[in-house]
């Protein structure tokens, strides 16, 4: 679930989402009825597992149901760029990639990998979604991809029960956050469910502090690499994260619980039958499991609050997102670029949206579509947030240092996780890791 939301806006790393969802009609990709490539098949790669997977594979149905095309999902775990690569210097390429990091949508298009999309595909991209999108679907110019599934990653998860029983209310700020935490770890369960496990969960913590605390403009230069991960900035929030990593009684387990938790089991911590924790920090996603897996009611028995502000800064938005791009030694391209055709029209979009789980960056999508007040929510505040949305900056950074386990910056922030006690020390460590990938 790595994923993992990029943004920007018109200018290298601005988000600019659109207003507010609204109606208007597709720009369709193949008349109701129309079975023009029955008999085909494609691959489709992508790292989802899990309810994910099966959530998406509706959406490939209804693809089939309105093209006659087969489409079969591959899952490939959260090393994309490898396990595609392999694929592909073996001949078996799949036809299209669910790309979840801008770093690795550039990586495959400047090593030739990409067929630019069709034209029908563009003008729909044009119409249904923000500039932003097209902005990080694109390479020198050239659009490859389709934001199909974003994700809204400044949001808190919690038990409402577990904060009633501690009688402490949604915080305002992270020293709020925290002390909050401390109550509910008082009433006799922990405070956090943290997935140390994966890797990428720890960067998110890190993009949401840097964001508030740091401000978008230096979030923006440490995305790409013009600032250095020595910065005191980088320090600084290393060691507000510190905070919260040192602290035993914040974390279900310790360090070491959470560095053994992957992150569908910090959400069942929380929202399992037998609960660990009080709250989960991740995107919206945290409710499809919990919803899917543990049969939580959202808005009822898991709510949300947004990411506190930190120190003197405002409240973060990070978002994420996953980009259909088609490939060059795909064996079928016209049935590709038909699927990536209609993964740019709402009417896709609903398919997913109605099972729960996801939010569309397509800004045609009627809000209504989504199934719970709560999903509205979430959908809503992200678009509403509009040029304060910084894309996860994981994302944005070559594979090998913000994308690839066991590597980089997931690494790192495991070690720093297992040993809080030396920021500065993680710092350089973090900065010599990300001068070889960046000039790589």
């Amino acid at each position: 679930m790595t994923r993992r939301i990029m943004l920007a806006g018109c200018t290298a790393l601005t988000l600019a989402l659109g207003a507010t969802a609204c109606g208007g009609g597709p720009v369709s990709t193949a008349k109701d009825g129309d079975k023009s490539l029955d008999g085909q098949t494609i691959t489709v790669a992508g790292v989802w597992s899990g309810a994910e997977q099966k959530n998406f594979q509706k959406v490939l149905d209804a693809f089939t149901a309105k093209t006659g095309a087969k489409a079969q999902f591959v899952s490939t775990g959260d090393n994309v760029s490898t396990v595609v690569g392999s694929k592909i210097e073996g001949g078996n390429a799949p036809d299209v990639v669910m790309v979840p990091q801008v770093g690795v949508l550039q990586q495959f298009a400047k090593n030739g990998w990409l067929t630019p999309l069709s034209t029908t595909a563009e003008k729909s991209v044009d119409v249904n979604f923000a500039s932003v999108w097209k902005h990080y679907g694109s390479v020198e110019s050239e659009l490859y991809g389709v934001y199909f599934k974003a994700a809204h990653k400044s949001t808190v998860w919690y038990s409402p029960d577990a904060l009633d029983q501690a009688g402490v209310k949604a915080p305002k700020t992270f020293a709020e956050m925290l002390k909050a935490g401390k109550t509910v770890s008082d009433s006799g369960l922990a405070a956090f469910a943290v997935a140390g496990e994966d890797g990428w969960t720890l960067t998110d913590w890190f993009e949401n502090i840097y964001l508030s605390q740091a401000g978008p403009e230096m979030y923006d230069q440490l995305a790409a690499h013009t600032v250095k991960w020595t910065d005191p900035s980088v320090v600084k929030a290393l060691t507000t994260l510190g905070k919260l990593f040192a602290d035993k009684e914040l974390i279900a387990g310790g360090q070491k619980g959470a560095l053994s938790t992957d992150f569908p089991g910090s959400v069942e911590k929380v929202f399992g039958p037998e609960p660990e924790a009080g709250l989960v920090y991740e995107g919206d996603f945290v409710a499809g499991v919990a919803k899917d897996q543990f049969g939580k009611k959202i808005g009822e028995d898991a709510a949300f609050f947004p990411f506190p502000a930190v120190d003197s800064g405002k409240a973060p938005v990070v978002s994420g997102g996953d980009a259909a791009v088609a490939l060059e030694s795909g064996k079928n391209k016209k049935a590709a670029m038909a699927f990536l055709e209609y993964l740019a029209t709402p009417e896709a979009a609903a398919v997913w949206a109605k099972a729960g789980g996801f939010i569309s960056p397509n800004k045609k999508l009627d809000l209504a579509e989504y199934g719970d007040d709560t999903t509205r929510e979430t959908a809503k505040s992200l678009i509403d947030a509009a040029d304060s949305v910084r894309f996860d900056m994981s994302d944005q950074a070559p594979a090998a240092f913000g994308g690839t386990k066991g590597l980089g910056e997931w690494k790192l922030l495991q070690d720093f996780l297992r040993d809080p006690s030396d920021p500065k020390g993680t710092a350089a460590k973090l900065e010599a890791a990300a001068a070889k990938a960046y000039k790589g």
